[in-house]
């Protein structure tokens, strides 16, 4: 791992395709825009594409409109790719197939289980999320910030660290936000915006949703399951999954949280979070090939939901089951 060959490559090149994972979460698209935003300011051209359209709940992000869709079948000049905040190549999804034999990827994430896909790979599993990585790599150049990169680094900052409440947060964190903080934008506007603008029937059907969460292995286990049908009732700016999470993480006694979503006949998303340090969810998502943190992770299971969540719970069992933490 090495931010000079980071900045090297940058250096060499004039023009880049910068993505992100599907489903974004906003360290995703802050992150992004942050970047792109980076290499403009550099004198560089950048290719913004995304997988599918980013979820309106993110409209007020600055540059959010730069992001384009990929449509598939076409095929985009660039110089070298720069992948943010993604596992795996797969969470790329259809922009995968952006990615060209011979031409050079910059992999810049946080996560625990990133598989070190990228040419040059910038990984810093200790940081809070993908924009701390990047302040530290922008500060590193000598980079003089803007008030929009900024901005959109204390948005990743503060949604990936559960606005600074996870074990994530760290004293270098708060020294990040406090220079990013000198640009004196309002904080309590950015929260309100993403977290305070949930549109009423979203509200009512998740006080009907949430009531159905089962208790397991005397309560240190909260499980909930949604069906396709069910999810398809919210609207497409409301992040039920992390509302869910939010409220059943407050049960006193719970270590982990499981949401397991109907995809289709035989395919379900299942969604982990941890508390405490008996279980790390990065192992029980990396079982199912999936990824993310020891304390919040996700994965897709080619069964249905009946099916998934035996899996799951049986996996889940050898970990309750230790001593010690995993």
């Amino acid at each position: 791992m090495s931010w000079t060959s980071v900045i090297k490559t940058i250096q060499e090149h004039k023009t880049f395709l910068v993505t992100t994972h599907i489903h974004p979460d906003a360290d995703a698209l802050a992150s992004q825009l942050a970047m792109a935003l980076y290499l403009k300011g550099l004198g560089k051209k950048v290719h913004l594409i995304h997988a599918e359209r980013v979820p309106a709940r993110f409209d007020f992000i600055p540059g959010i409109r730069m992001i384009r869709v990929f449509k598939g079948g076409e095929r985009l000049d660039y110089d070298a790719a720069v992948v943010l905040d993604c596992g795996d190549l797969d969470r790329m999804d259809k922009v995968k197939g952006l990615l060209q034999k011979g031409k050079t990827i910059i992999n810049i994430d946080h996560h625990l289980t990133n598989d070190f896909f990228g040419t040059i790979n910038y990984v810093e599993s200790k940081a809070s999320s993908t924009a701390e990585v990047l302040f530290d790599l922008f500060k590193k150049t000598r980079f003089r910030l803007t008030k929009d990169i900024a901005i959109l680094l204390y948005l990743g900052i503060m949604t990936d660290t559960g606005s600074f409440r996870y074990d994530s947060t760290t004293a270098h964190t708060h020294e990040v936000v406090s220079e990013l903080m000198r640009f004196k934008f309002s904080v309590s506007d950015l929260y309100r915006k993403l977290y305070e603008r949930i549109p009423l029937n979203d509200l009512k059907l998740l006080t009907k949703v949430i009531n159905r969460f089962e208790r397991l292995y005397d309560g240190r286990v909260v499980c909930i399951e949604m069906r396709k049908k069910t999810m398809e009732q919210f609207s497409p700016e409301f992040d039920v999954r992390d509302k869910i999470f939010t409220f059943l993480r407050a049960i006193k006694g719970v270590e982990v949280i499981i949401i397991l979503t109907e995809q289709g006949p035989r395919m379900t998303r299942a969604n982990f979070r941890s508390q405490g340090d008996r279980v790390n969810v990065a192992e029980l998502a990396s079982f199912f090939k999936g990824g993310g943190h020891r304390k919040a992770s996700g994965c897709v299971i080619p069964a249905n939901l009946s099916e998934a969540k035996k899996q799951t719970l049986a996996q889940l069992e050898k970990k309750l089951s230790r001593p010690e933490a995993s």
